[in-house]
């Protein structure tokens, strides 16, 4: 979403606001941590470009053509299959347009043809003759995505490389469709209405080269039977899987990535063998499952296993002890509680370094969580409580995200962070924290601890914190005289310090030089005085939305040396303050203006 941050001028005069003020417009983004996720799309098909030149006197009409075979005729709402084509086209562009059909004479004389693209069109089965794609001998790469086909075609040449079939409605498979195409490497099929009963036997006999394969978003109940074992990716997420039939996946040695997630799976539809011959597997997604249990048998080279989005309770001893090269774990919106999550359960995954245990059930940190681990998140949980000891071996950790338990002053213990030595980001936001807690790590750069209950900074909380950057403390109940004297000037390196939603009667006197946004809407300012901003030459956006100013109660001359002012927002007052806006050449909009543009 684009957030509109537009500067307001209180009605001053233009000669008192700098020249640099201008509208900004910025991006919202929010990441939580940082976790390489394959593509929830189905990876797009790479096709050859077409140069577009018409130099062949026997290039259709509307369409481009080059000298070395390639024709373009996509987009151009063709109803009809172009005819006079070259005889030594290559490439054949006809996508995006509104064929219906395509018969043998259409293709009979183009023996040179290697790439077919007939996406997006009209086409159907009862439109396709078989025999016009066999005849085809050198066609490598074929595209009949978004299209109206209900079963495939019954003989692909041999010759094919890539298939593309995704988003029709095929209900049918035959077996020379696929079969027995030994250059064949990836196959789409994705998005389509195949049942177990739509599929052969033996779909991809004599195809010994198959790399790819897509099938998710079907109605499929298990895994096909007899895939090749050359395969590297499989996509059979968003399917009916309910069981895993024992040895479907022992003869995939080369299997590196397996999307399983939005299926019926169960602990009771896989055995403890069902992946454990998967030696080369290093993606697993069993996201949005009914799982109960972590599986076991995992394979050992596995690098990132997803278990969000299921029902999973526990976590035995055993069941990732296989499982030694796991950097990411994902078990977020689960239904874990701390007692029944084993101690030895993460012990062996010196690789692990990014854990996600948020929305479930957790009453404390759990205990033995993997000490190499740099991002940690345990946000939505119901963690009322953190010991001494309870992150103490977590040395490596660089972002540990407890916003939103259960956590007081009173049992958060003041050692608790003692050890995180290398944490850059912490965020305590959504609990019910009345001050800032003790023991902060001073590597921090970002501190987050909104929506708390802070009504004090005391003494020395923020002292030797010179690496921190970023400061958000909104949603809150600070006062200027519950903040400690110089406790904003302590922190020399910070860019932003967000205040906004707390009960501050002035702008704070102490800023420090380094900072370049302040956020203090939503307070109870009623002044700016011409000192405001002396110490912060480097500020580029001041936010005063919402407070209790007036136009008398604001000196002009505050903002007149801020040369890297961009965003100055006022408006918006309790005191009817008028509002303006400036435009990029500095001319005033009035409210009612602003609101038709």
């Amino acid at each position: 979403m684009l957030v509109e941050l537009s500067a307001s001028s209180m009605a001053f005069p233009k000669h008192s606001i700098p020249q640099a003020l201008s509208v900004l417009v910025l991006a919202g983004l929010l990441v939580l941590g940082q976790v390489p996720v394959e593509q929830e799309a189905e990876e797009p098909v790479t096709q050859p470009d077409i140069a577009v030149a018409k130099s062949d006197p026997k290039c259709p009409a509307d369409c481009s053509c080059t000298a070395e075979g390639a024709v373009d005729c996509a987009g151009v709402d063709l109803t009809e299959f172009p005819g006079e084509l070259p005889d030594t086209t290559h490439q054949l562009a006809l996508q995006n347009n509104k064929i219906e059909e395509i018969r043998v004479e259409h293709l009979s004389h183009l023996h040179q043809l290697e790439t077919l693209n007939l996406q997006n069109n009209w086409l159907t089965t009862d439109g396709l003759e078989d025999e016009g794609f066999e005849m085809l001998e050198e066609l490598a790469y074929l595209y009949l995505a978004n299209n109206k086909l209900t079963s495939a075609p019954k003989v692909l040449p041999p010759s094919l490389v890539s298939a593309d079939f995704a988003a029709n409605q095929l209900t049918k498979i035959f077996p020379y469709t696929f079969g027995y195409k030994p250059k064949l490497r990836s196959v789409y099929l994705h998005n389509n209405k195949l049942a177990d009963a739509g599929l052969p036997d033996h779909m991809f006999n004599g195809s010994d080269n198959l790399e790819i394969l897509t099938m998710s978003s079907n109605f499929l109940r298990t895994v096909p039977k007899n895939l090749p074992p050359t395969l590297y990716r499989l996509h059979l997420k968003s399917n009916k899987l309910e069981k895993i039939p024992a040895g479907a996946f022992d003869s995939m040695p080369n299997l590196r990535e397996l999307y399983l997630q939005n299926n019926l799976l169960s602990n009771d539809g896989m055995d403890n063998e069902t992946f454990s011959l998967l030696n080369s597997l290093e993606c697993l997604d069993l996201s949005n499952n009914n799982l109960s249990v972590v599986p076991k048998g995992l394979p050992r080279n596995l690098v990132l296993l997803h278990l969000e989005k299921n029902s999973i309770r526990s976590i035995p001893a055993d069941a990732l002890i296989s499982v030694r090269n796991l950097e990411y774990l994902l078990l977020h919106n689960n239904k874990l509680r701390s007692r029944f999550i084993h101690p030895a359960a993460f012990q062996g995954l010196k690789k692990l370094h990014t854990l996600h245990m948020y929305n479930n059930l957790l009453e404390r940190v759990p205990r033995g969580l993997p000490r190499r681990a740099k991002t940690l998140m345990l946000l939505h949980n119901s963690i009322a409580e953190i010991g001494r000891n309870d992150l103490a071996l977590l040395y490596t950790l660089t972002e540990l995200n407890l916003s939103y338990n259960q956590l007081s002053n009173s049992k958060l213990h003041r050692d608790a962070f003692r050890k995180l030595r290398l944490l850059e980001t912490l965020d305590l936001s959504g609990n019910a924290l009345h001050s800032l807690p003790a023991g902060l790590p001073r590597s921090l750069k970002v501190l987050e601890v909104k929506n708390n209950r802070l009504s004090s900074i005391e003494d020395g909380a923020l002292t030797g914190m010179d690496k921190l950057q970023k400061l958000i403390l909104s949603e809150n109940e600070l006062r200027l005289n519950s903040i400690y004297q110089g406790a904003w000037m302590e922190l020399s390196a910070l860019t932003t310090l967000d205040l906004s939603a707390n009960q501050l009667s002035h702008i704070p006197s102490d800023l420090p030089e380094s900072l370049e946004y302040l956020y203090l809407q939503k307070n109870r300012i009623s002044s700016i005085p011409a000192s405001a901003f002396e110490g912060t030459p480097n500020i580029k956006g001041i936010f005063l939305r919402f407070n209790r100013l007036s136009v008398d109660a604001v000196d002009e001359s505050s903002f007149a040396h801020l040369s890297n002012l961009q965003v100055l927002d006022i408006g918006g007052g309790t005191a009817d303050v008028p509002f303006r806006r400036m435009d990029m050449d500095g001319e005033e909009e009035t409210e009612e203006e602003e609101e038709t543009s």
